[in-house]
């Protein structure tokens, strides 16, 4: 009897443990249909990007519940998982134990389960990443569509404005500061020039360097770092006082600033939904136009005032242009402070798998924008998103015994490495025409608008030195005994003068040539020259006091008999009355503020018109208006063809940057933009070296090339593909 007893109870016990498992599992599996009901209904539009669920379950979304991420597995678990408490599930992904048949080398898979992605080929994963970045790509136009376009994304513009502003600044310091530096300097003609080369050599290797990196370590982190080596070191270039370590300096500010092109139009694109990329991009563009006009102003009303300087005994001097300098690093500095209180790009966040950081820059994007509308009781809605997936690679590991030192190499070395095998990535298919197209585009337009930049203000200044060429006054044979001189002596030739017992006081010489002249018992005192120079001249028994007529001055003439005492020394600088340095800056003022038009313009039709229209179109049409400056004969003539130029070109660059990024996608935006950046900086230096050598040889060369070139780029342009329609990769 004991026995049928107790195998009774212990079918009774069993039939409960029964019932109470089965009656777990139900209360499971329908918290899990509510659940879903209620994610389908709370999502809204995002509800076709979990449809996946129903198909098994893709681990590659990632929910957002209470402040945290997790991953979605109880669809997709696998029957081993079954049966399990939920103190003690076992997730996939996790060690379960050497599969059956993998101890002879050979793991067989059930029909109907998931390939693991150890067993797939590198090809499978990479269309299933491909895929991944299309349904993110969709994904997150629909995020940022509910995050609005407000209060938010018009902080960030004026931010990365000011870092855009600060690489126009860097551009047109290099024209308004290389004479008055070389001057101040003694630059002999051998070595004038090289500041401009230096500069956009630094730019072309920074736009690289800077461009990839951001997109290894992120766009705000990369952006803030080339900010700020850009105002240190032109900070400290103001500073220097021989040409070499100005160079050095110049060369280091170029390199940060470098990446402020590639950066900023990768950052901001990467908040902006796809009807507002491109008119707000464009308008970004306009912060380079303020930065010309900053450099302009500044320059015209810093560098001419000599007065604005002081001296340290003759050593150390530090005059207006230096000033000037240090005026022009304030953006920068500014960039740099306000950037701190920027997030990074949520979109790069997503590319590199933090979902939990996306997920909160993304609400804060939301909140902002809604409390700006005066609905901050408006929730947002997101709770999942997708992440591609992340293909293994091997990386070889530094021992953690090494010295600093050698960590701090292996670090860089791997960067580096990064950075170039993602700029390969930007030569494979499909993209690898884009890039082709986009260098050809970029340098063209870069050399037609860098050399013509060049060329126009030289060509200026050729014709003004000829109508003052054409106005000097010449004397000959001339004898003057006994007379004091002191007023200023400007444009005059003086051919076999004699002069006797004669007075120079407190004068100056600007622009005078004493050929084959005698001077005898001649005094000199705070006497100064511009230009002007003693050739084949007889100086006997003369006296110079505290003036700056050194050996320099005298070429082929001879010396007798004459005290120098309390010479300055150095390069003498002055700007009064200077007319030809305010021309020149105000030229550049007004050919700076003739975009202003086409900015606009660009930015109302970007959206409309199309990116390619506007590019092909700008640059064919600025490669025709090249060919009125045969008709430059006058200053005035000129300077209105520069106008024209620059209020042309300037949609064609818009365009342009904003192509670029859209074309690329977000693993590789920074590193193909910055390559063509880079391109653009070389072109700038060959521009700059060839329209340079033409001032005043020919006028048809210039032209025919510019106008060859600009008409070519804007064709190749056209052939690129329309991205007005596309959400951002």
């Amino acid at each position: 009897m004991e026995d049928p007893y107790r195998d009774q109870m212990s079918l009774a016990k069993g039939a409960r443990d029964i019932a109470k498992e089965a009656k777990r599992h139900t209360v499971k599996k329908v918290n899990k249909v509510v659940d879903r009901a209620s994610d389908e209904y709370a999502g809204r539009n995002y509800s076709r990007f979990e449809n996946n669920e129903d198909e098994g379950g893709d681990d590659n979304y990632y929910y957002h519940q209470d402040g945290q991420a997790q991953r979605d597995d109880d669809e997709g678990s696998s029957d081993a998982t079954e049966g399990h408490d939920d103190e003690d599930e076992i997730y996939e992904g996790e060690y379960q134990g050497v599969p059956t048949g993998a101890a002879d080398g050979r793991v067989q898979v059930a029909i109907g389960q998931p390939v693991a992605d150890g067993m797939k080929d590198k090809r499978e994963l990479e269309k299933e990443r491909e895929a991944d970045e299309e349904e993110l790509a969709q994904q997150y136009e629909l995020i940022i569509q509910e995050c609005g376009h407000g209060r938010f994304q018009w902080q960030l513009f004026f931010v990365l404005g000011l870092a855009l502003m600060s690489d126009g600044v860097e551009v047109f310091v290099v024209g308004f500061v290389l004479p008055s530096a070389e001057t101040d300097m003694c630059v002999p003609n051998s070595g004038a020039g090289w500041l401009g080369s230096v500069v956009y050599l630094g730019m072309m290797v920074g736009a690289f360097f800077w461009g990839g990196l951001s997109d290894k370590v992120g766009r705000r982190q990369c952006l803030l770092v080339c900010m700020s080596v850009n105002g240190f070191f032109a900070f400290l270039s103001s500073f220097v006082q021989g040409y070499s370590t100005f160079l050095f300096c110049r060369m280091l500010s170029g390199f940060g600033i470098g990446g402020a092109v590639p950066i900023v139009f990768s950052y901001f694109a990467e908040f902006l939904a796809r009807e507002k990329r491109g008119e707000h991009l464009s308008w970004l563009c306009m912060f380079w136009m303020v930065g010309g006009i900053y450099a302009s102003a500044m320059a015209w009303a810093i560098i001419p005032h000599y007065g604005w300087s002081f001296s340290m005994g003759s050593a150390y001097q530090f005059h207006s242009w230096r000033v000037f300098v240090v005026v022009c690093a304030l953006p920068c500095v500014s960039a740099v402070v306000a950037l701190t209180f920027m997030p990074e790009s949520p979109r790069f966040y997503l590319e590199m798998g933090k979902h939990d950081e996306a997920w909160m820059v993304l609400k804060q994007i939301h909140d902002t924008n809604m409390r700006a509308r005066g609905e901050p009781e408006k929730v947002f809605t997101v709770n999942r998103i997708k992440i591609p997936k992340h293909l293994d690679e091997l990386v070889e590991m530094q021992s953690e015994s090494a010295n600093p030192a050698a960590k701090v190499l292996f670090r860089i070395q791997n960067e580096l490495y990064g950075i170039w095998r993602t700029f390969l990535k930007c030569w494979d298919y499909p993209v690898k025409d884009n890039t082709m197209k986009l260098a050809v585009v970029w340098f063209s337009l870069s050399f037609g608008y860098y050399g013509l930049s060049v060329w126009f203000p030289d060509v200026i200044k050729h014709l003004q030195a000829d109508d003052y060429a054409s106005r000097v006054k010449i004397h000959n044979n001339e004898r003057i005994e006994d007379f004091t001189f002191n007023f200023t002596l400007e444009n005059q030739i003086h051919y076999n003068g004699v002069f006797i017992n004669d007075r120079f006081v407190s004068m100056k010489f600007k622009s005078v040539t004493f050929i084959d002249s005698t001077f005898q018992s001649c005094y000199f005192e705070d006497v100064s020259s511009i230009g002007s120079y003693f050739k084949n001249c007889t100086i006997i028994e003369a006296f110079f006091y505290n003036t700056d007529i050194d050996d320099s001055k005298f070429i082929g003439s001879s010396v007798i008999n004459s005290t120098f005492a309390l010479n300055k020394t150095g390069c003498q600088m002055t700007f009064d009355d200077d007319y030809s340095a305010y021309w020149v800056y105000f030229i550049n003022f007004l050919g700076t503020l003739a975009v202003l038009p086409g900015n606009i313009v660009s930015a109302l039709l970007m959206d409309k018109v199309g990116r390619l229209s506007m590019l092909g179109g700008s640059m064919v049409l600025s490669g025709i208006s090249c060919f009125f400056l045969w008709f430059g004969t006058s200053e005035s003539m000129m300077i209105a063809m520069l106008c024209l130029y620059n209020g042309l070109s300037i949609s064609a660059w818009n365009s342009l940057d904003v192509v670029t990024a859209e074309l690329y996608p977000t693993d590789r935006r920074g590193t193909g933009f910055g390559f063509c950046n880079a391109m653009c900086k070389l072109a700038a230096v060959l521009g700059n070296l060839i329209f340079g050598s033409l001032v005043g040889i020919s006028k048809s060369i210039p032209i025919l090339l510019a106008s060859s070139v600009l008409v070519c780029g804007g064709l190749v342009g056209l052939r690129l593909p329309d991205t007005r329609g596309n959400v951002l990769m």
